[in-house]
């Protein structure tokens, strides 16, 4: 079965995506979230790949947080990679391809997929070939969208082929030779607010989500810096609009 995704963003979305990024209420936090689980729980790691870097936006942070010596980041999508090089020069080598590039790719201690593998029909064959190419000790991040009660036009319209039970994605990792050290809801005080809006017809949903007001922008976004505070000091959150994992190569 066909690991390309299904065409995620139209590739129009990545320029409007990459103009509200920085500051965003979702984007911002989870990048702190992530950057932090990196530092947690792989902090030997010297090298890093990203399968579906999009703009590059969660690229570039993971790229300042530490002094890699090499990063990786492969996008089927020339026009996310047009940004994300202008985001990261040289500091990244970029592949255009769909998951089967993870192939021919050298060994990598530490994999970023983030809001990727929810659009691959065969997740399972992914996680495979990353845990092939992790060196021993190394690990995975992944984010998902969580629970398939939440699921509407907004993931039809963003050309999700699955929203993840609670855990789905752990067993399919242990499945795969990767032993997951933590998972997480992420988004979950914003929970109610996201059931609402997924009532809301697909692209008007998405709307409200990507370019909220600015006060309101603000406010979600303290929000979330907050819980994510919380899940770093331990609090796990029963249900969120995402989760987020780390898993070790066994």
């Amino acid at each position: 079965m066909s690991t390309a995704p299904q065409a995620g963003f139209e590739g129009v979305f990545f320029e409007r995506l990459a103009a509200i990024e920085d500051g965003h209420f979702w984007f911002e936090p989870r990048n702190k979230l992530l950057t932090r689980l990196a530092g947690r729980f792989f902090p030997d790691a010297r090298s890093y790949l990203e399968l579906g870097c999009g703009n590059g936006f969660v690229l570039r942070a993971m790229a300042d947080d530490r002094d890699w010596d090499r990063i990786t980041a492969i996008e089927p999508f020339a026009e996310g990679l047009d940004v994300a090089r202008a985001r990261l020069g040289d500091r990244a080598t970029f592949i255009q391809s769909d998951a089967e590039g993870l192939a021919a790719c050298q060994a990598i201690d530490l994999v970023g997929a983030f809001d990727v593998i929810e659009h691959i029909p065969d997740d399972a064959r992914v996680l495979a070939l990353i845990a092939d190419r992790l060196t021993p000790g190394g690990g995975v991040i992944l984010s998902v969208p969580q629970h398939r009660w939440l699921w509407s036009q907004a993931d039809e319209v963003a050309h999700h082929v699955r929203r993840y039970a609670r855990g789905e994605l752990e067993r399919k990792l242990t499945a795969a030779g990767l032993k997951p050290v933590f998972s997480g809801s992420y988004n979950a005080v914003l929970l109610p607010m996201m059931m609402v809006s997924r009532a809301m017809p697909g692209k008007a949903a998405l709307q409200a989500e990507v370019r909220p007001h600015p006060a309101i922008n603000a406010i979600l976004k303290a929000a979330i810096h907050l819980e994510t505070s919380l899940t770093l000091a331990g609090l796990r959150f029963p249900a969120g609009g995402s989760r987020v994992i780390a898993a070790i190569k066994m």
